[in-house]
Formats: structure tokens, C-alpha cells, sequence
């Protein structure tokens, strides 16, 4: 049933110039998905998945070893950014330690010496992604009815974009085993998760399990791209539940937008409809600043971090 909910789009029509029905009818399952609940899975990718599977294999190494030995691998604490090897601070929900990376080449990144071959395999599986990631925002830009290649032009600077392999902790007894609930900041996110399982999606009021299936990427939309369609299309709500007795390993890839954009709702999806927008407008390094606050101080309830709600005109 879960499995039924969660649609799959089979992407190689667009690696073909005649498969005109293929294009056609992931464009439909995109957009019905998108307009709902802003969450889909993509087979035949692009991405190798013996490449995804050999990155996850050297993140469980890398995140088996001492602390002292990951601790090598983090960004400086005055550093802007902060790449490299992390965990979540003590008071955080969210139980997991991770090492962030931006584009191969960035001068922010901090890689780990060991295991050998891990940042050769993290910059192949980053390329790779930067590719369908390009590949998935075009299909989102037709399945809006937006002009050829404006989100590609709106969003061409890829110096932001970021990827980071997790490593979420068994849950416990004692604690709330789950990430806490949230949708993304970014236009979208691409997650390759190993057999633990875990995440899901809120549909229709109720927590839909995402299962593992091998050689599957699960996709989701991000706020920025709720705001420029004027809720069109729908920011992703999910979570993930940790497994009691084990691990959960991932690799999470954000197709972001640089910081000093500004985000509305477009005319396409205002004056030209007739409606009024529904969100003010507001330049992204705000907005990630305070989503940054989330998660270096958790709010004492919930409800009260900040999320894309804080932008939205209620009368």
C-alpha cells in the first residue's frame, strides 16, 4: 500500500530523443505528485547505483572510527561554512552525525584522509547528481508550464549546492527516535537510503513509510519552489523515524539556490491566474539563516520553529 502511495517515475524517456509517451506520462505522475505532496522516486536516474552503494559502503567505515579520527576531517569553527564532519548539537532532536560537502573543487571543503577513495567516490556521486538534479528541475519547470529553461536561468549558480552523508543513531527507548518534522528550504532534494528505512511523507494527514527499493532515488520539492508557483506545487512534509538496534545511512544531495536571490510567487502564477500571491517576498540567505536557528537552537516546542509559514500572507 505504502509503496503504491509513494509514485515512481522511470526517467529514462529523457535520455531519448522519440520516447514522446514515456516523457509524457512521468510528466503527468510528476506533476500529480508535486501538486499533492511534492514527493517521488526517479529509477533510471543517471546516477550508477553501484556508485550510491559504494558511498554509503565507505560512509559506514568513515563513521565507524574513533571521534578523534572524525574530528580531523572538520571545518575550522570560525569557518563560514560548516562542511566536513559534524554532529547535531546535544540538545537537537535530530540524532545523527554527518559530513557535508559542496561542489568538488569548493574551497570550503574538508574531506576525511580515510578510508582511501572516499572523496574521489563522494565528488563522483556529487557530479552525477548535479546532473539529474539539472535534469529533474527542467521537468518541473515544463510540468509547471513556465517558459523553456527559466528555473535554470532563475537558478544558475550551483556553487551552492551541497551534499552530506548521515549516519542516524539507533533510537532508544527513552528518546523521541524521530527527526522532527519538516519540509526543505531549497528547490530539491535527492535522497539514496540504504535498507534501514525510516523516512517518510505526510500525506493526507498520515506518515507514509518511504521502503527502500534498490537502485531508487526518493525526490522531494523544497520551499522555494512552493513560493515561485504560489503553492502550485507543494513543499514536501517528512521526517525521518529512526530503527531501534542500528544505524540508518544516507546520502542527502540539495539543488539549492544562492544566497543574495530573491523569492516571491511569479506572475505566471498570480496576475496570470488571477490570484493574489500568497507568500511576501524575501531574500534566501534570510530565510536560511533562520532555519539555520532550528537547528543550533531548537526551540522549546515545536511549533514554534521558524519554517516558509513565516513568509505567508494570511489576509
Amino acid at each position: 500500500m505504502a509503496e503504491a502511495l509513494i509514485p515512481t517515475v522511470d526517467l529514462s524517456p529523457f535520455f531519448s530523443e522519440d520516447d514522446v509517451d514515456g516523457k509524457k506520462k512521468a510528466m503527468e505522475i510528476i506533476t500529480k505528485a508535486c501538486s499533492e505532496h511534492g514527493f517521488f522516486q526517479i529509477v533510471n536516474h543517471g546516477v550508477p547505483v553501484d556508485l550510491l552503494q559504494r558511498a554509503l559502503e565507505l560512509s559506514r567505515i568513515f563513521f565507524d572510527y574513533q571521534s578523534e579520527e572524525k574530528l580531523k576531517s572538520s571545518a575550522p569553527s570560525d569557518a563560514p561554512i560548516r562542511t566536513g564532519y559534524n554532529t547535531r548539537p546535544q540538545q537537537s532532536p535530530d540524532k545523527n552525525e554527518y559530513l557535508l560537502m559542496f561542489p568538488p573543487g569548493s574551497s570550503f571543503n574538508v574531506f576525511p584522509q580515510n578510508p582511501p577513495q572516499f572523496k574521489q567516490v563522494l565528488e563522483g556521486v556529487f557530479s552525477k547528481l548535479t546532473k539529474t538534479a539539472a535534469l529533474v528541475e527542467r521537468i518541473v519547470n515544463q510540468c509547471l508550464g513556465l517558459p523553456t529553461n527559466f528555473l535554470r536561468e532563475f537558478n544558475h549558480d550551483r556553487s551552492w549546492d551541497f551534499m552530506v552523508a548521515l549516519r542516524y543513531f539507533p533510537a532508544t527507548e527513552s528518546e523521541n527516535n524521530g527527526l522532527t518534522q519538516h519540509e526543505d528550504g531549497n528547490c530539491l532534494s535527492f535522497v539514496f537510503q540504504d535498507d534501514a528505512g525510516g523516512l517518510q511523507v505526510r500525506m493526507d494527514g498520515e506518515w507514509i513509510p518511504v521502503i527502500p527499493t534498490k537502485g531508487t532515488i526518493v525526490v522531494n520539492l523544497g520551499d522555494v519552489i512552493q513560493v515561485l508557483s504560489n503553492k502550485k506545487f507543494k513543499s514536501a512534509t517528512h521526517r525521518v523515524v529512526r530503527p531501534k538496534g542500528r544505524s540508518r545511512y544516507s546520502l542527502a544531495f540539495f539543488h539549492n539556490l544562492q544566497g543574495d536571490k530573491w523569492v516571491e510567487p511569479l506572475p505566471h502564477f498570480t496576475k496570470g491566474m488571477g490570484k493574489p500571491p500568497k507568500y511576501r517576498g524575501f531574500r534566501f540567505s534570510e530565510y536560511q539563516q533562520l532555519r539555520v536557528r532550528n537547528k543550533t537552537h531548537p526551540p522549546t516546542r515545536p511549533e514554534d520553529q521558524i519554517g516558509i509559514t513565516h513568509y505567508e500572507i494570511t489576509s
